[in-house]
Order: C-alpha cells, then structure tokens, then sequence
C-alpha cells in the first residue's frame, strides 16, 4: 500500500510538472472570459463608451478579464493590437471606431467581433447589411441625425456658410461629409470643408477656415475630438459658434449647441452585445445596433459660449435639453 501510494503521488506531481502553468490566453481564471477592447484614440467619448462595455459585462454576471488598448490614432498600431488579441486568443474582440473595428476584421475571422462607435458600418465593409452581422462581425452604429442638426444650427445661429473639418482617411468622416453636404443643401447653406490626416493639424485647419464661415459643426470624428481644445480656442477667439454632434467630448465647455447620443449608453448597448455572444448568439445572427431611444441621447446648450458669439438660445430649446454648460459649469437635468 505504501509502495502504492508513493508512485500515485510521484505520478501526479509529474503531471503537474510537466503541464505546466497554465494558459492565459482566452481566460485568466477558472469561467473567467478575456475580452479584447481597442480604441482608435483616448478621448472622452470613447472612453465612456469603453467604460459601459465594461460596467454592462458586469451587470450581466459574466465574470471577465479586459485586455484595453489604445492605438493612438496609427493605424499600422491598430492592426498591432488586432495581431495581439488575435495571438492572445481572446474571447471576443471590440474594436472602438472604425479604424481599430476594420483592423480587427482584417485580421481575426475566427473569433467573435463586436464593433462601437462606428457610423457606417457598410461602407466601411465591417457589414453587408444593417438587418444582420457578417460571418463573425457585428455591432454599435453611432450615425447622428446630421440634417438635421445643421436646420437647428441655422435656426439658432443664424449661420449662412457652415465650415466642417474631417479626417480624409477616416471612412466615417468621408461619410459623415457626404451627409453634411446634404444637410446644408437642404438648408441653403454654403459649405467650407477642410480635411486633416492629423490630430496635429487640427489648429492649423481651423485658423484656415475660421474667417470665411459663421460656424462649425463636428460630428463624431475621433481625430478631430483627440484635440478639440485647439479648434475650440480658435473659433472662441473669432467669436464664431461650433455644433458638436458628440456631447460627451463638449461637456467641459466650448460648443454653443452639442447634441448626440450618450456615449457610455453606447457602450453599455455594445457590451450587451458581447454579453449576448458569449451567452450563444452568433454575431452574424445579430443586426447592428442603433440607439434610437430619446433617453439614450444628450442636448447640451453650452451658454458662456452663446454669450461670446452673441447668441441668445431660445428658451423652448433650453427647456428642451438635459445639460446647460454655465458660468464654467455643467448642470444636468
């Protein structure tokens, strides 16, 4: 029996050996998952929208690990990190924007992909259709209701010629252009474009286009909201107004009007997704989200901005929004 037992435990002890440690590339704990999450750049639209990714895993009980990156608005460093999650074997992998969302796409089709924050996910190629996902991709469409939103600038702000600043290498900017374009047709509005392939060019963009328009409107152009303080000192200078159509990245200040959905909403809606994946549903079985609940969305009236372009805010606006910016501080409703 003793001779037995000896060779029992020299047998499992060399199991053991020779096992070795164990792997931690899809999970880092017994029923732990290891999520992927990339973002094109760090800014506080994003960063909300990664944080709800976050919160709603832990909402849903799934007991996860987040491996979080930041390609800082390279490109060859977002398909770095896709290589990474790939080799890593991640659970499921988020690309936040459209940049890092492709450079996963490109790269992984044997593990499920789940894109935020990304404004037309079909002509960035992420989707054939909006009514499902493709193969192993599916996810979040943050598309603004731009039209629109340039009939309110011109209502409010009077504006006659509107300037638009966009990142030429971004598929969302040269989509959200084509919408801009449209909107200031419908409004009878001149259009004054400038592109940028940096963040870096940013100032030198808006000193270039600032007195030849009424105003600026922004939508959700992650270069452009990576350094938005340099557009907004420019434009507070000129005294002339901006409409951002990303309020998160505003509610420091600085934008007359920002309207948009929530950011972190977003990011809870995506995370649900994942939740979703990881519970059995296949991506491609799922169709691209959009946030149409109005509660799911933020007006914002920024007023020492209105008082330095000498604007007055209609007070059936102002009843209508849920953050006021005023006296250097932002109150919520």
């Amino acid at each position: 029996m003793k001779k037995t037992g000896l060779a029992l435990i020299c047998l499992l002890i060399g199991a053991a050996l020779f096992a070795g440690p164990q792997n931690q590339g899809s999970s880092s704990g017994s029923g732990q998952v290891k999520i992927g999450i990339a973002k094109i750049v760090q800014h506080e639209a994003l960063d909300a929208c990664e944080q709800g990714v976050i919160d709603a895993l832990k909402q849903r009980g799934i007991d996860a690990s987040f491996d979080l990156q930041n390609a800082n608005g390279d490109v060859n460093t977002a398909a770095q990190i896709a290589a990474k999650f790939k080799n890593d074997r991640v659970n499921v992998a988020v690309g936040i924007a459209t940049p890092t969302a492709v450079a996963l796409a490109n790269a992984i089709k044997d593990i499920p992909i789940v894109f935020s924050a990304v404004t037309d996910p079909v002509e960035a190629r992420l989707v054939s259709t909006l009514s499902r996902g493709e193969g192993n991709v599916t996810g979040l469409s943050d598309a603004i209701p731009t039209v629109d939103h340039i009939g309110l600038f011109k209502e409010i702000a009077g504006i006659k010629t509107l300037g638009y600043i966009y990142t030429s290498s971004e598929a969302n900017s040269i989509s959200a252009l084509a919408l801009v374009e449209e909107g200031c047709k419908k409004h009878g509005l001149n259009l004054v474009s400038q592109a940028i392939n940096t963040s870096a060019e940013l100032r030198q963009a808006a000193q270039a286009i600032v007195n030849r328009v009424d105003g600026v409107y922004l939508t959700t152009d992650n270069t452009v909201y990576s350094a938005l303080p340099a557009l907004i000192q420019v434009l507070e200078a000129a005294k002339k107004p901006i409409f951002s159509g990303d309020v998160t990245g505003v509610m420091t200040g600085g934008a007359v009007i920002a309207s948009g959905f929530n950011y972190y909403k977003a990011g809870l809606a995506t995370g649900n997704i994942v939740a979703d994946i990881l519970e059995g549903k296949k991506p491609a079985d799922i169709p691209v989200k959009f946030l149409t609940d109005p509660s799911e969305s933020d007006l914002l009236f920024d007023l020492d901005a209105a008082r330095n372009c000498g604007i007055t805010i209609p007070q059936r606006y102002l009843d209508q929004a849920n953050m006021i910016f005023e006296n250097g501080k932002l109150t919520q409703k």
